[in-house]
């Protein structure tokens, strides 16, 4: 769930999208790595609104309301923590696997 929800927040990083657009870009981004169906996507991104990291509005394209959502300042600010604890972890797993001291 916590690694979901840092990949949704770095897709709408690069600007507002609608679910179906996150799903999409999450699949291109990880040359389909990350195949999340809509029904892991869509909770993170109620999740991420209820605690205020986006924000969404309904728009109307090609006559069909769709829900675009964009990151909040707050959201900003997580996502930087949440990259910053990534890159951590993912430095403290390589010196591991490479049999080397962890630097931290």
């Amino acid at each position: 769930m916590v690694q979901v929800d840092l990949l949704v927040l770095s897709v709408l990083s690069r600007g507002p999208a609608h679910g179906y657009a996150v799903v999409e870009a999450l699949r291109r981004g990880s040359r389909g790595a990350f195949e999340l169906p809509e029904g892991t996507v869509y909770p993170a991104l109620y999740r991420l609104e209820r605690r205020g990291l986006v924000a969404s509005r309904l728009v109307t394209v090609a006559g069909r309301g769709r829900r675009v959502y964009r990151l909040t300042a707050g959201g900003r600010a997580e996502l930087a923590g949440r990259i910053r604890a990534w890159e951590l972890l993912a430095q403290g797993m390589r010196a591991v696997l490479r049999g080397g001291p962890v630097h931290v």
